[in-house]
C-alpha cells in the first residue's frame, strides 16, 4: 500500500481487484465542477471528451472546464476550453456527444439539463499554443505542472479569456466566430 491510506495524497483511487487487491489512480480529490450540485468528475469528463473524439475525428492537445454561472445571455453551462490539433468536422455531433456522454455518466448533470437549471455545455476554442502560453504566465511551465481538468471557479477560464488567446464559442445550436 505504500503509505496509501497513511495520509491524504490527493488522489482518487479504485480497486480493480479485490483479490489481490490493486488500484488505479482515478483522478485528484480537489479537481471537479459542482458549482450547481452536479458533482461531475475528471472520469467522467475524460470519458465523455473521448466519445466525442471517436465520434468525430478530433484531436485535442489540451483542455479544462470551468462553470459560467454568471452568463450574459441564458441559463448558465459548463464552459469547455479545449485546444485541438484538429478539430471536430462536425462541431454539433461533437458537443451533442460530449453532452449526453456527461449526461450518462453524471446523473445529477443529466437532471440540471432536463430540469432546464443548465443549457448544454459550450466549448471554447483555445488558438495553438494558448494553454502553453497560460502555464508560462503562472510560472508554471514544465512537466510536473499540468492543466486542472475541472476547476469549480472562473480562475483559470477567466485567465484563458483575458489573455490574448483567440477564443471562438461554439454553441450546440449554432456556431459563430
Amino acid at each position: 500500500n505504500a503509505g496509501l491510506f497513511g495520509y491524504n495524497i490527493g488522489d482518487t483511487v479504485k480497486f480493480t481487484s479485490l483479490n489481490p487487491y490493486r488500484v488505479i489512480v482515478s483522478g485528484r480529490v480537489k479537481h471537479f465542477t459542482s458549482a450547481f450540485g452536479e458533482h461531475v468528475i475528471a472520469e467522467e469528463v475524460d470519458a465523455a471528451l473521448r466519445a466525442g473524439i471517436e465520434a468525430t475525428n478530433a484531436v485535442v492537445s489540451e483542455y479544462t472546464v470551468a462553470p459560467q454561472v454568471d452568463p450574459k445571455i441564458g441559463l448558465p453551462y459548463h464552459e469547455w476550453f479545449i485546444e485541438f490539433h484538429e478539430e471536430p468536422l462536425d462541431w454539433n455531433l461533437f458537443i451533442e456527444t460530449i453532452d449526453d456522454k456527461l449526461q450518462q455518466k453524471n446523473p445529477y448533470y443529466k437532471d440540471l439539463i432536463t430540469g432546464n437549471v443548465l443549457q448544454k455545455l459550450i466549448v471554447s476554442v483555445v488558438s495553438g499554443g494558448g494553454f502553453t502560453t497560460l502555464m508560462k504566465s503562472r510560472g508554471k511551465l514544465g512537466g510536473q505542472n499540468k492543466i486542472p481538468r475541472l476547476t469549480n471557479d472562473r480562475g483559470l477560464a477567466d485567465e484563458l479569456c483575458n489573455l490574448s488567446i483567440k477564443t471562438v464559442q461554439i454553441s450546440n445550436k449554432n456556431s459563430s466566430n
